[in-house]
């Protein structure tokens, strides 16, 4: 789920920073401090949507860097359970599939990654017995987060794409036309059923 926080916090510009204008020097120096950190409260920072204020700068004695007490918003995402998330395979292993979601990586047991027995190829691909279906490395995907852990810092994401609406795109599409196609002959079996009962009538 992605996130607008407001933050207060004292930022260090580094002298390098000191030609361009303040507010451009502690913008600059947010985005190489936050952009891409992870934090368990927080979440992953995306982005620093603007600098609000910024006090006076202060300088301590034995460091050439500048301190600004400024006011900020970053835009985060934070992993949530049942979460709807898209993304694109990044890898495929022996034991199912990693997603590139953006902001994070999440994994993809091969149990999870459909409905069918699933078998890994020579040609590093996960292909389904049944349906014949098949994921690899670059396939454009919806998934749902089932489970969350934090160890060693940033989280490990699992998923599933076992859930109706989930898995790869061009699957999510032909499901959708086979089920319209579905409705369309059930709808005209009725339609013919009860245009038989009102001719019995007659």
């Amino acid at each position: 789920m992605f996130y607008l926080i407001d933050v207060e916090d004292f930022i260090r510009v580094e002298p390098r920073l000191f030609g361009l204008p303040t507010s451009e020097a502690v913008e600059e120096q947010l985005k190489n401090s936050y952009i891409g950190h992870f934090d368990k409260e927080l979440g992953s920072v995306i982005a620093v949507a603007g600098v609000k204020g910024i006090e006076e700068g202060i300088i301590i004695p034995g460091d050439g860097a500048a301190y600004y007490k400024s006011n900020f918003e970053l835009v985060v995402w934070k992993p949530e359970i049942q979460e709807l998330v898209h993304g694109i395979i990044s890898e495929i292993t022996n034991f199912g599939a990693f997603i590139d979601m953006g902001a994070i990586q999440g994994m993809i047991h091969i149990s999870q990654t459909m409905d069918d027995y699933v078998s890994f190829s020579k040609t590093n691909t996960l292909i389904g017995k049944t349906k014949k279906r098949s994921l690899k490395k670059g396939d454009a995907c919806a998934a749902r987060i089932v489970a969350v852990s934090y160890k060693l810092g940033e989280p490990k994401i699992g998923l599933t794409m076992r859930q109706p609406g989930l898995g790869k795109i061009e699957w999510i599409e032909e499901d959708k036309i086979k089920e319209k196609k579905e409705t369309e002959k059930t709808l005209k079996e009725e339609s013919k059923k009860e245009s038989k009962k009102e001719a019995k009538k007659k």
